[in-house]
């Protein structure tokens, strides 16, 4: 199992750890020990909107060899939904692979064109613009449709995460990271 998650300039920074910490409990926790994820961007450094600044594993990762795709949200979006160089390196995805956005990671996805005909959600002050690239927006905390997965506002990343660590891992493995987190807000319906 392998997990690109992808960073920028202005990412907002609970979006991506929100997303991070339950996903990369699988391996450190010993639930999925063969597990591998990277953190990659299409700079060498990244500043989140918080200040803080990240150096990637990866540049310009190839996302054809990977499970999961997944896309925080940021200020960061705004300039990246007219970046057509950007936006076709998120697009370059295989097909048996899953891409999962939260907030205005999803916005991404739009521009790039992933989600004409999908159900979506995203940040609640967001969802006029995401109406412009999708069939249907929904107020739901995750949203699943197909091999996409969108998520609401920022602590939506939490859900997002133990959502992702259930499909891999089960149920049982999903409780148990969540109570480690002391997390006790997921599930959501669905």
């Amino acid at each position: 199992m392998k997990i690109a998650f992808v960073l920028y300039d202005n990412v907002t920074l609970l979006d991506f750890a929100g997303l991070y910490d339950p996903i990369s409990r699988l391996k450190t926790m010993g639930f999925c020990p063969d597990l591998e994820y990277v953190v990659s961007s299409h700079t060498d450094q990244i500043r989140s909107s918080e200040g803080l600044v990240m150096i990637p594993d990866d540049i310009c990762t190839d996302f054809t060899l990977y499970d999961y795709v997944v896309i925080p949200g940021g200020d960061g979006v705004k300039d990246l939904m007219k970046n057509s160089e950007f936006l076709q390196w998120i697009s370059t995805v295989g097909q048996d692979t899953t891409i999962a956005a939260v907030c205005g990671g999803v916005l991404l996805l739009g521009a790039a064109g992933l989600l004409r005909d999908r159900k979506v959600t995203t940040h609640p002050a967001m969802q006029p613009v995401l109406r412009h690239f999708a069939r249907d927006v929904l107020e739901d905390r995750i949203v699943p449709d197909g091999k996409i997965i969108t998520a609401g506002g920022v602590t939506a990343a939490i859900d997002l995460g133990l959502y992702i660590t259930e499909l891999i891992a089960g149920r049982q493995v999903r409780e148990t990271i969540q109570k480690q987190m002391d997390y006790p807000h997921y599930p959501v319906t669905l």
